[in-house]
């Protein structure tokens, strides 16, 4: 499978590449920078410092969008670390990044290729939304995205939004409205997936520079959200999507209309789930324009994310 990733390194976007250079079935054509989780000259170089580590300074990064369309933007420090990648500290980055902006990037190899390159979308989804609206032909170029964002329930930068679309409700509006194939993971399926501390040691038992790396960050992610919510270790987003293309019976994934709210202040980003026309409860009004992942086998997630970071 033809790939570009698009993200926000950040400690789940790190796991999500390190499974994603650990895959055969992939070809990652290119991996695209959008701020997000921290500042993109953060995210550039934790993107080359992850690429090296998994032993591909032969990736292409292309650093995007500094901010959102319409909105300051909003980081996560206090979740991923003064750095972005809480937990380690890795070697200088000698790979450079590519001159070439990352909309560009994602409209050019898009519109020349033959349609099969599957778009993974990791964080806020300016990039995304601004390729589409500079070159609204890359919808008949883009086969699938598959995107971690949004949440059927609760937010967790709000009560109501989940972050990476809080961060760019007017970006994600324009992806969720395009047209394009779509399967959403969003948090009530990523927060069945969480970092125990036995899937950790699990990891770390692996004992390569990989698995320890994505042990110790792990060991820091989400401290506080696992004793604020009283949880057993901290939900990991991001690697969701990777392991969807790899192994997507691994999640439950049904029909729904997914709206992205844009005027509301005090819902800003939420995304409005509903039964989709022609499915097994018909709303009635909307047809499907997104797939929806409902739940994930946590279990077979990390066997399959343990046995790829061996490799590395």
């Amino acid at each position: 499978m033809k790939l570009i990733i698009d993200c926000d390194p950040g400690v789940d976007d790190a796991i999500a590449l390190l499974l994603a250079l650990a895959s055969p079935e992939l070809e990652i054509v290119g991996i695209s920078n959008v701020a997000g989780n921290v500042s993109l000259e953060r995210i550039q170089k934790n993107t080359r410092q992850i690429c090296e580590l998994a032993g591909h300074p032969d990736a292409k990064v292309y650093p995007g969008c500094a901010r959102p369309l319409l909105r300051p933007l909003a980081t996560a420090e206090e979740v991923h670390g003064a750095s972005g990648l809480g937990g380690v500290t890795l070697p200088e980055p000698t790979m450079a990044v590519q001159p070439t902006h990352g909309v560009d990037f994602l409209i050019d190899t898009l519109m020349n290729s033959a349609g099969d390159i599957t778009l993974a979308t990791l964080g806020p989804l300016t990039n995304v939304a601004i390729a589409l609206i500079k070159e609204p032909r890359l919808v008949g170029k883009i086969p699938h995205i598959v995107l971690m964002g949004g949440s059927i329930g609760q937010g967790n930068i709000t009560p109501s939004a989940e972050f990476n679309i809080y961060v760019d409700p007017h970006a994600a509006h324009v992806v969720f409205s395009s047209g394009i194939p779509l399967t959403m993971i969003g948090l009530n399926a990523t927060h069945t997936v969480m970092s125990t501390p036995d899937r950790i040691d699990r990891i770390r038992a692996n004992d390569n520079a990989a698995s320890l790396a994505a042990a110790d960050l792990l060991t820091f992610y989400g401290k506080d959200e696992r004793d604020h919510l009283k949880l057993p270790g901290a939900p990991l987003h991001d690697p969701c999507v990777i392991a969807y293309l790899i192994q997507p019976d691994l999640f439950e994934v049904h029909p729904y209309h997914v709206e992205i709210e844009i005027t509301s202040s005090s819902s800003m980003g939420r995304t409005i789930v509903s039964k989709a026309e022609g499915s097994d409860v018909d709303n009635g009004t909307h047809p499907a324009n997104a797939n929806v992942v409902l739940r994930a086998d946590a279990a077979g997630f990390y066997d399959l994310l343990t046995q790829r970071l061996a490799t590395l």
